[in-house]
């Protein structure tokens, strides 16, 4: 299957979390700085971590784990837009990144259980 740095979904993944701590650098809310860079964070981790299990039932264990932690994601934009700590259109940009994600994470989960059955 290759390395996890060659996978899509990876590179966006770790594109959008470095984007998350770069903007978050000037939150002096420390909670909720912490809470949304490390579930931005989680998802190249656990799509890297799953890949470098070696099973297929790991694997897609993992790659779950990462569409968790991307609904976590944009339950965190969806808070930072409300109470200001996202701009409007930068939010709407990062919601519509992880929703991508999420569904490309949906779809590499279903073939590798299809591959392991």
């Amino acid at each position: 299957m290759g390395r996890f740095e060659e996978l899509d979904v990876w590179k966006r993944s770790a594109r959008l979390s470095a984007d998350l701590y770069r903007a978050m650098v000037d939150i002096k809310d420390y909670g909720y700085r912490d809470q949304i860079t490390r579930a931005g964070l989680s998802i190249p981790s656990n799509i890297a971590e799953g890949h470098e299990r070696g099973t297929d039932k790991e694997n897609a264990n993992f790659l779950n784990y990462a569409k968790g932690s991307a609904g976590e994601l944009r339950t965190q934009i969806y808070i930072g837009m409300d109470i200001g700590y996202i701009e409007s259109e930068q939010g709407k940009h990062w919601l519509a990144e992880a929703e991508e994600i999420s569904r490309m994470l949906h779809g590499l989960i279903k073939t590798i259980r299809a591959r392991a059955n």
